[in-house]
């Protein structure tokens, strides 16, 4: 069983950037396939990011393509969302989820992740 624990989120003005970072515990996390998600008041848990077992794969909402980046130091046991020009539409609790059955490639099915974070919040402060 894997622990992980999202930090860096925070008040953040449009246009903006924010890492955020989400440390394992427990085990290695070269084991899993990674996401990002975030959910929004009154909205359903949506996908963000993912990045595969190895890190040679990543895959991104296209609301997000070219603005978030997705990456992972295994050696350190965690993954990064960095998120450059920040929209309002953007401010969400961000989690970061873990998949041990995805092994090539990503997934980006809510229901294939075990194991979550409690989140993050971001909120666009304009």
């Amino acid at each position: 069983q894997v622990q992980l624990v999202e930090s860096g989120g925070g008040l953040v003005q449009a246009g903006g950037s924010r890492r955020l970072s989400c440390a394992a515990s427990g085990r290695t996390l070269s084991r899993y396939a990674m996401g990002w998600f975030r959910q929004a008041p009154g909205k359903e848990r949506e996908f963000v990011a993912g990045i595969s077992m190895s890190g040679g794969s990543t895959y991104y909402r296209d609301s997000v393509k070219g603005r978030f980046t997705i990456s992972r130091d295994n050696a350190k046991n965690t993954v990064y969302l960095q998120m450059n020009s920040l929209k309002p539409e953007d401010t969400a609790v961000y989690y970061c989820a873990a998949d041990s059955h995805t092994i090539v490639g990503v997934t980006p099915t809510v229901q294939e992740y075990e194991y979550w974070g409690q989140g993050t919040q971001v909120t666009d402060s304009s």
